[in-house]
Protein backbone atom coordinates (compact mmCIF):
# COMPACT_ATOMS: atom_id res chain seq x y z
CA UNK A 1 0.00 0.00 0.00
CA UNK A 2 1.18 3.50 -1.18
CA UNK A 3 0.34 6.58 -0.37
CA UNK A 4 0.50 9.16 -3.50
CA UNK A 5 -0.75 12.41 -5.19
CA UNK A 6 -4.08 10.33 -5.97
CA UNK A 7 -5.00 9.15 -2.68
CA UNK A 8 -4.00 12.50 -1.56
CA UNK A 9 -6.06 14.60 -3.87
CA UNK A 10 -8.92 11.42 -3.15
CA UNK A 11 -8.30 12.48 0.63
CA UNK A 12 -8.62 16.00 -0.02
CA UNK A 13 -12.18 15.62 -2.07
CA UNK A 14 -13.90 13.45 0.78
CA UNK A 15 -13.05 15.88 3.41
CA UNK A 16 -13.84 19.11 0.88
CA UNK A 17 -17.44 16.73 -0.52
CA UNK A 18 -18.16 16.21 3.11
CA UNK A 19 -18.64 20.42 3.79
CA UNK A 20 -20.35 20.24 0.55
CA UNK A 21 -22.81 18.01 1.42
CA UNK A 22 -23.14 19.92 4.90
CA UNK A 23 -23.59 23.31 2.36
CA UNK A 24 -26.34 21.33 0.08
CA UNK A 25 -28.17 20.60 3.27
CA UNK A 26 -28.36 23.70 5.09
CA UNK A 27 -29.17 24.92 1.84
CA UNK A 28 -32.20 22.56 1.72
CA UNK A 29 -33.04 23.49 5.02
CA UNK A 30 -32.92 27.23 4.48
CA UNK A 31 -35.39 26.69 1.39
CA UNK A 32 -37.88 24.32 2.77
CA UNK A 33 -37.82 27.33 5.77
CA UNK A 34 -38.58 30.10 3.74
CA UNK A 35 -41.30 27.92 1.49
CA UNK A 36 -43.48 27.28 4.56
CA UNK A 37 -42.41 30.83 6.30
CA UNK A 38 -40.50 30.09 9.28
CA UNK A 39 -37.95 32.89 8.15
CA UNK A 40 -37.83 35.96 6.26
CA UNK A 41 -36.15 36.59 2.59
CA UNK A 42 -33.95 39.04 4.37
CA UNK A 43 -32.74 36.19 6.83
CA UNK A 44 -32.46 33.55 3.83
CA UNK A 45 -30.35 35.92 1.79
CA UNK A 46 -28.03 37.04 4.82
CA UNK A 47 -27.40 33.11 5.69
CA UNK A 48 -27.03 31.63 2.18
CA UNK A 49 -24.98 34.42 0.33
CA UNK A 50 -21.56 34.12 2.32
CA UNK A 51 -21.84 30.06 2.10
CA UNK A 52 -21.58 30.71 -2.40
CA UNK A 53 -18.09 31.74 -2.60
CA UNK A 54 -16.65 29.06 -0.09
CA UNK A 55 -18.67 26.35 -1.77
CA UNK A 56 -17.61 26.87 -5.55
CA UNK A 57 -13.96 27.99 -4.49
CA UNK A 58 -13.74 24.26 -2.32
CA UNK A 59 -15.57 22.58 -5.85
CA UNK A 60 -12.78 24.33 -7.52
CA UNK A 61 -9.89 23.04 -5.13
CA UNK A 62 -10.82 19.76 -4.87
CA UNK A 63 -10.91 19.58 -8.78
CA UNK A 64 -7.71 20.92 -9.19
CA UNK A 65 -6.02 18.45 -7.29
CA UNK A 66 -7.53 15.93 -9.39
CA UNK A 67 -6.02 17.83 -12.38
CA UNK A 68 -2.41 17.93 -10.74
CA UNK A 69 -2.56 14.25 -10.15
CA UNK A 70 -4.33 13.06 -13.07
CA UNK A 71 -7.54 11.86 -12.17
CA UNK A 72 -9.19 12.78 -15.64
CA UNK A 73 -12.36 10.45 -14.82
CA UNK A 74 -13.30 12.24 -11.60
CA UNK A 75 -12.28 16.01 -13.00
CA UNK A 76 -14.56 15.20 -16.16
CA UNK A 77 -17.47 14.21 -13.77
CA UNK A 78 -17.17 17.34 -12.09
CA UNK A 79 -17.01 20.02 -15.50
CA UNK A 80 -20.63 19.95 -15.65
CA UNK A 81 -21.51 21.32 -12.21
CA UNK A 82 -18.40 23.67 -12.04
CA UNK A 83 -19.69 24.58 -15.68
CA UNK A 84 -23.03 25.53 -13.65
CA UNK A 85 -21.44 27.28 -10.63
CA UNK A 86 -19.53 29.67 -13.36
CA UNK A 87 -22.73 30.33 -15.29
CA UNK A 88 -24.74 30.64 -12.27
CA UNK A 89 -22.46 33.18 -10.51
CA UNK A 90 -21.79 35.34 -13.96
CA UNK A 91 -25.63 35.69 -14.21
CA UNK A 92 -26.12 36.43 -10.40
CA UNK A 93 -28.40 39.50 -9.56
CA UNK A 94 -26.51 43.29 -9.60
CA UNK A 95 -25.96 43.37 -5.66
CA UNK A 96 -23.69 45.48 -3.16
CA UNK A 97 -22.29 41.97 -1.95
CA UNK A 98 -21.28 38.99 -3.23
CA UNK A 99 -23.75 35.73 -3.46
CA UNK A 100 -26.49 34.85 -6.24
CA UNK A 101 -29.99 35.23 -3.86
CA UNK A 102 -31.59 38.32 -3.59
CA UNK A 103 -34.33 39.05 -1.05
CA UNK A 104 -36.39 41.22 -3.50
CA UNK A 105 -36.98 38.25 -5.64
CA UNK A 106 -36.72 35.15 -3.52
CA UNK A 107 -39.57 34.37 -2.80
CA UNK A 108 -40.84 34.21 -6.49
CA UNK A 109 -42.51 31.03 -6.46
CA UNK A 110 -40.75 29.97 -9.67
CA UNK A 111 -37.14 30.61 -8.48
CA UNK A 112 -37.79 29.66 -5.05
CA UNK A 113 -39.06 25.66 -6.76
CA UNK A 114 -35.76 26.37 -8.82
CA UNK A 115 -33.67 27.28 -5.64
CA UNK A 116 -34.61 24.04 -3.68
CA UNK A 117 -34.26 21.88 -6.72
CA UNK A 118 -30.80 23.08 -7.33
CA UNK A 119 -30.03 22.09 -3.65
CA UNK A 120 -32.07 18.73 -3.50
CA UNK A 121 -29.53 18.35 -6.98
CA UNK A 122 -26.66 19.14 -5.29
CA UNK A 123 -27.06 17.38 -2.58
CA UNK A 124 -28.01 14.16 -4.29
CA UNK A 125 -24.50 14.49 -6.70
CA UNK A 126 -22.36 15.42 -4.11
CA UNK A 127 -23.27 12.41 -2.17
CA UNK A 128 -22.81 10.30 -4.99
CA UNK A 129 -19.80 12.09 -5.13
CA UNK A 130 -17.93 10.94 -1.80
CA UNK A 131 -18.71 7.48 -2.46
CA UNK A 132 -16.91 7.30 -5.79
CA UNK A 133 -14.33 9.85 -3.95
CA UNK A 134 -14.15 6.63 -0.95
CA UNK A 135 -13.78 4.03 -3.72
CA UNK A 136 -11.08 5.85 -5.61
CA UNK A 137 -9.22 6.81 -2.38
CA UNK A 138 -9.06 2.78 -1.67
CA UNK A 139 -8.58 2.07 -5.15
CA UNK A 140 -5.38 4.19 -5.47
CA UNK A 141 -4.10 2.68 -1.96
CA UNK A 142 -4.55 -0.60 -2.91
CA UNK A 143 -2.60 -0.39 -6.66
Amino acid sequence: MTFNLAAFSYIVALIGDAFLIFFAIFHVITFDELKTGYKNPIDQCNNLNPLVLPEYILHIVINFFFLISEQYFSLFLNIPLIAYHVWRYMNRPLMTESGLYDPTSIMNAYDLSIYQREGWVKLAFYLLSFFYYLYGMINSLIT
